[in-house]
C-alpha cells in the first residue's frame, strides 16, 4: 500500500458500506420470504433463496482471497462488488423463483469477494492498536445488521415492495465503488496467470458444494441416510483428499497447508468454526423455545436475539481497542468462558423460566463472541505473512459460514429425531438436547483457546506501532 496517497478515512468508509449491505443482504430477506413465495409463486422453493446464496458465498470466499493476494486487493474487492451489485439488480427484477435463485447465486458469488477483501484491505492500511480498533468496528457491522435487517426489509415490504430490498443495495454500492476505488492506491506486484492454482481451485470446489449440498438438503429434501445424501458426502471426502495432494505441490496453493501448522492461524480458525456452530444454535432454537414452551408471540420471539446483537457489537469494539494492551489470548478465552457461561444458562432454561432468564444467556453468548472475533482476526493477519494476507483472512470467514452450517445441520438432524409432535413437553425435550450440545462445543472451545500461543516478539513490536 502507498500511505501518502490512500485516504484512509475516505477507503474505510467505503469498506464499511460495502461490508454492511453484504451482512444486511443476510437478515434483510428473511422478512420477505412470505411476500416473495406469494408474488413469484415458489413457496416450495423459498429455502434455495437462502441456500444457495450460502453455498456460493462459501465456495468463493477462499478463492476471492488467494487471488486478492495474487491480483491486489483492490481489483478483486471491485469484481466482487461488480458482482454483488449486478446480482441485487437482478434479483430485484426476478419474474420467477427460478430466476430469483440464479440471480441469488450471482449476488452470493459477489459476497464471496466483499467480507474476506474488505477485512484484508484494513489489514494492510492499519497495523498496531489502530488495526484492532477498525477490525472491531467491522466486525460489529453483522450483529448492527441484525437489528436493522428486520426493520428495513419489514418497511420496503409492506410500504413499497419486496423487491426495494435488493434495489436498496444500488446507490450503496456505487458510494463504496467510488470511495475505494478513488481513494485506494495500492503497489502491487500481480502474479502471472500461470501462478493461479486452477486444479486447487476446482477440487476445492466440488468438495465444498458436495458437502454444502448433502448439508442443505440432507433431511428436509433427502433421508440422511438416502442414496444422494451419502453420495455427495462420498464424492465431497474424495475431493478433499485430491484438494490435499493438489495443494501439497502447487507453486501457488489455493489454500496453503501452512496455514492450518501454525498455531496461531489454526486456533482461531477452529474457534470461529465452533463459536459459529454455538451462535446458529442460539438463533435458531431461542426464538423456537420462546414461541412453543413460553408461548409468547412471534415478535417477541425475534426481539428476544436483540440483545446478543447488542453486546457482541460492543465487546468487538471493546477487545478491538484494549487487545493489545491485555493480549489477545486473553481475551479470547475470556470470551469463550462467556459463551460457556452462556450455553450453561441456556441449558438450566425448564418449563417455568422467566423472559429475563433467556435475555442474560444469549447477551452473554453475544458478549463471548465479540470478545473471540475480533482479537481472532486480527491474531491472524498478524500472524500471516503479508503475501497470504487475503487467504488467511477469507480462510476465517469460510470457516466461520462451514460452522453455521454444520451447525444447522447437526442441531436440526437431533431434534427431528426426538421432535414427532409440536407439543410443548416435547419441544422443550429436544431444545433441551441441542442446548446441552451448545454446552459441550462451548466447553470444548475453552479448552482450544488455552492452546493459543502468546504473541511473538515481532507481533508485539508490531502491535506497539
Amino acid at each position: 500500500m502507498s500511505p501518502k496517497k490512500t485516504n484512509r478515512a475516505f477507503v474505510t468508509a467505503g469498506l464499511l458500506a460495502a461490508l454492511f449491505i453484504g451482512a444486511l443482504d443476510s437478515t434483510v430477506v428473511t422478512t420477505a420470504t412470505t411476500s416473495i413465495a406469494k408474488d413469484l409463486q415458489g413457496l416450495s422453493l423459498i429455502s434455495w433463496i437462502f441456500s444457495i446464496y450460502t453455498l456460493t458465498t462459501c465456495v468463493t470466499t477462499p478463492i476471492f482471497g488467494k487471488l486478492a493476494d495474487l491480483f491486489g486487493r483492490k481489483s478483486i474487492f471491485t469484481i466482487g462488488l461488480v458482482l454483488f451489485l449486478a446480482g441485487s439488480v437482478l434479483c430485484g427484477a426476478a419474474q420467477s423463483m427460478t430466476e430469483l435463485i440464479w440471480f441469488r447465486a450471482i449476488q452470493g458469488i459477489g459476497a464471496g469477494a466483499l467480507t474476506p477483501v474488505t477485512f484484508t484491505i484494513i489489514g494492510d492500511l492499519y497495523t498496531g492498536v489502530q488495526r484492532g480498533k477498525v477490525q472491531g468496528v467491522l466486525s460489529s457491522m453483522w450483529s448492527i445488521a441484525g437489528l436493522v435487517g428486520p426493520f428495513v426489509g419489514g418497511y420496503f415490504v409492506d410500504a413499497i415492495s419486496w423487491r426495494w430490498i435488493f434495489y436498496m443495495n444500488v446507490p450503496i454500492s456505487l458510494l463504496s465503488f467510488v470511495l475505494v476505488f478513488g481513494f485506494l492506491h495500492e503497489r502491487f506486484a500481480k502474479a502471472t496467470k500461470s501462478s493461479i492454482d486452477y486444479l486447487g481451485a476446482f477440487t476445492f470446489t466440488v468438495c465444498i458444494s458436495s458437502l454444502l449440498l448433502a448439508l442443505l438438503t440432507g433431511g428436509e429434501t433427502y433421508a440422511w441416510d438416502s442414496g444422494p445424501i451419502v453420495a455427495m458426502f462420498a464424492v465431497a471426502a474424495a475431493f478433499l483428499v485430491a484438494f490435499l495432494l493438489v495443494e501439497r505441490k502447487a507453486r501457488e496453493p489455493m489454500m496453503p497447508l501452512l496455514l492450518f501448522r501454525q498455531k496461531r492461524l489454526a486456533i482461531p480458525y477452529v474457534l470461529g468454526f465452533f463459536g459459529f456452530c454455538i451462535v446458529a444454535g442460539v438463533t435458531i432454537y431461542i426464538p423456537l423455545w420462546i414461541q412453543n414452551v413460553m408461548e409468547y408471540s412471534a415478535t417477541k420471539s425475534g426481539l428476544m436475539l436483540m440483545p446478543m446483537s447488542l453486546t457482541w457489537p460492543i465487546s468487538s469494539f471493546l477487545s478491538g481497542r484494549y487487545m493489545f494492551r491485555f493480549g489477545a489470548k486473553r481475551f479470547m478465552i475470556l470470551g469463550t468462558f462467556l459463551v460457556a457461561g452462556g450455553a450453561l444458562w441456556l441449558y438450566t432454561l425448564n418449563m417455568d423460566s422467566s423472559y429475563v432468564h433467556v435475555i442474560g444467556a444469549v447477551m452473554l453468548v453475544g458478549f463471548g463472541m465479540g470478545c473471540i472475533s475480533t482479537p481472532a482476526i486480527v491474531t491472524i493477519q498478524n500472524s500471516a505473512a503479508a503475501g497470504m494476507r487475503g487467504v488467511a483472512t477469507s480462510t476465517n470467514s469460510l470457516m466461520g459460514a462451514l460452522g453455521q452450517t454444520v451447525g444447522v445441520a447437526v442441531f436440526g438432524m437431533l431434534f427431528n429425531r426426538i421432535v414427532v409432535e409440536e407439543a410443548p413437553t416435547q419441544m422443550a425435550e429436544g431444545m433441551h438436547v441441542i442446548f446441552a450440545v451448545l454446552l459441550v462445543i462451548a466447553a470444548l472451545k475453552i479448552g482450544i483457546a488455552g492452546l493459543l500461543p502468546k504473541a511473538s516478539k515481532a507481533e508485539a513490536s508490531e502491535a506497539a506501532s
